[in-house]
């Protein structure tokens, strides 16, 4: 059975770094598609990044991801990670992580297309 386990979560002020773990364990994690979500208080889930192995890219699908989030991995740890920098308090939110089944190869910024999700690790900055 595949599972997903987030951590490094906290509180943190604003202006501060962090970085996310999400380890894989279940199957072989050779070939995959894995993102992260986050969804904050009173709002929908958003897609953050998205790695796939098939083609080596990563994806960023918010504007603040794109300049400030940096997906990475480590395949021997079967870990990957999501490092947020400069804080703001609007990135508040539990962030998931999660994977698509296998066949599929291609990256997607919506949950709808991942089956396996983490329980999630709640970021909450402060101003």
């Amino acid at each position: 059975e595949e599972r997903l386990v987030e951590s490094g979560g906290g509180l943190v002020q604003a202006g501060r770094s962090l970085r996310l773990s999400c380890r894989h364990s279940g199957f072989g994690f050779d070939d995959y598609v894995i993102a992260w979500f986050r969804q904050a208080p009173g709002k929908g889930r958003e897609g953050v990044s998205c790695f796939s192995s098939h083609d080596g890219n990563e994806y960023y699908y918010i504007e603040p991801a794109k300049g400030r989030f940096t997906f990475s991995r480590d395949n021997a740890k079967r870990t990957v990670y999501l490092q947020i920098s400069s804080l703001k308090p609007d990135d508040t939110a539990v962030y998931y992580c999660a994977t698509r089944s296998k066949g599929f190869d291609r990256c997607s910024e919506y949950g709808a297309d991942f089956v396996s999700w983490g329980q999630g690790t709640q970021v909450t900055v402060s101003s």
